[in-house]
């Protein structure tokens, strides 16, 4: 499929190598390191307030409460993914970062008063989280809109490790900012870091020309039109039950119940918390950066399908591991997994949207994030009364079964080399 090309999206004949090539690109030296930025800062954020949480109030059914506040969005996600192919994305991106930097800003004006209280930490949460679902959603659909068909998958690779490489630097950053400096200080990071890469977004090129077009379109018949197309693409609607599954029963043990495992499993610290959240996007940096080099040679279905299984299996063997030196070795492993198919996912979506139905699709993709907040609720019920390791094997393998489900329903759509959910 041809893919548009701005003017500021020129680039050179021969890339250097697939790595590099995404970055021949003008655009693109501008996301990646807006992306980069406004990741780490959401990683400080995420630890920072949920360690904030569970000691100021010593409730794991509040930390699980503060992080399914973060994906509160996710139910208007679609309409962000509207707003996005009606108004452009970078424009809606822009709209969305100022928001966190006048939240984050807030945050620490408060905490350097003394008068930060987990109440007022909800009340932030609950904004931020009906926004932030959409960051990524966004970011995917501005890399496609700007990057030629050929350097998709490995443009998607590099764009991956600014998440990644924010949960190692982010996550340690804010631990250790945290423990040195003190809440207030360590927010006053956060705003800069959230202000520097709303500036560097600015200057992202392709802005959409057929946004007046779109905008003099009914906006539920759009809405409509791209929930007919998901519902009659087999690949695409075998990828929106796996992303919502494996986010509701995957995603909680790596990520809002990571401060449960530091504080009353391991019995470590905040930077003990850090180096936790640290492993397991180490492996999933890897992964991404494997992606990247392997660019078209990969067929997206068979490694999303293949590496979700194989993740559920590694996470499981996480929920086991009897001390923090192995539980970190399996969380690096089952982070690689998570990107070899979290990625291929995303270029198969993307490639199969085309132009038209690009945003909307990547904002219902945000939509089965609701998975985490409903997965995390139920774990901080389940842990009150049958464990931690308990609950967390019944996730893994609910979540294994359903994956095999998955991939024997829709098939023919997503294992023969020649489908279409493989192209290369």
């Amino acid at each position: 499929m041809n893919q548009p090309r701005s003017a500021d999206a020129l680039v050179r004949a021969k890339p250097r190598s697939p790595l590099l090539a995404p970055f021949e690109v003008r655009s693109f030296c501008f996301q990646w390191p807006a992306d980069l930025l406004t990741s780490w800062a959401i990683e400080m954020e995420l630890l920072i307030l949920g360690w904030y949480i569970l000691v100021e109030t010593g409730s794991v059914m509040l930390l699980t409460l503060y992080g399914a506040l973060q994906y509160l969005g996710t139910l208007i996600a679609p309409m962000f993914g509207l707003a996005g192919d009606r108004f452009g994305h970078r424009n809606v991106l822009c709209a969305m970062r100022g928001v966190y930097t006048t939240l984050a800003s807030l945050i620490c004006v408060l905490a350097l008063a003394h008068a930060l209280s987990p109440t007022v930490v909800f009340c932030i949460a609950a904004v931020s989280g009906l926004v932030r679902p959409s960051d990524l959603a966004m970011r995917n659909a501005l890399v496609a809109e700007t990057m030629p068909a050929d350097r998709l998958m490995a443009a998607m690779g590099v764009a991956r490790t600014t998440s990644d490489s924010a949960r190692v630097v982010g996550s340690l950053a804010g631990a250790g900012l945290f423990a040195l400096l003190g809440m207030g200080w360590a927010y006053l990071v956060v705003a800069l870091f959230y202000g520097t890469g709303l500036t560097l977004t600015l200057g992202v090129g392709a802005v959409r020309s057929a946004g007046d077009r779109l905008a003099r379109m009914s906006l539920w018949r759009d809405l409509r039109e791209g929930m007919r197309f998901i519902a009659d693409s087999p690949q695409s609607l075998a990828a929106m039950w796996l992303a919502f599954l494996v986010n509701m029963t995957a995603f909680p043990m790596t990520s809002g119940l990571l401060p449960y495992v530091a504080r009353e499993v391991y019995h470590i610290n905040q930077t003990g918390l850090g180096t936790l959240v640290a492993s397991f996007a180490s492996g999933a940096l890897i992964g991404s950066l494997v992606v990247s080099m392997a660019g078209r040679r990969l067929q997206p279905a068979r490694m999303m399908m293949i590496f979700a299984m194989i993740w559920y299996v590694l996470v499981f063997a996480f929920v086991w591991m009897p001390n923090p030196i192995l539980g970190r070795v399996m969380l690096v492993a089952a982070g690689f997994a998570q990107s070899l198919s979290m990625v291929p996912m995303a270029v198969m979506l993307l490639h199969n949207a085309g132009v038209k139905f690009r945003g909307r699709v990547m904002g219902v993709r945000m939509l089965a994030i609701y998975g985490l907040p409903l997965g995390l609720l139920g774990a901080g019920w389940l842990i009150e009364h049958v464990g931690f390791v308990a609950m967390a094997s019944g996730y893994c393998l609910i979540g294994l079964l359903a994956t095999v489900w998955i991939g024997l329903r829709w098939h023919a759509a997503l294992w023969p080399a020649t489908a279409p959910a493989n192209a290369r």
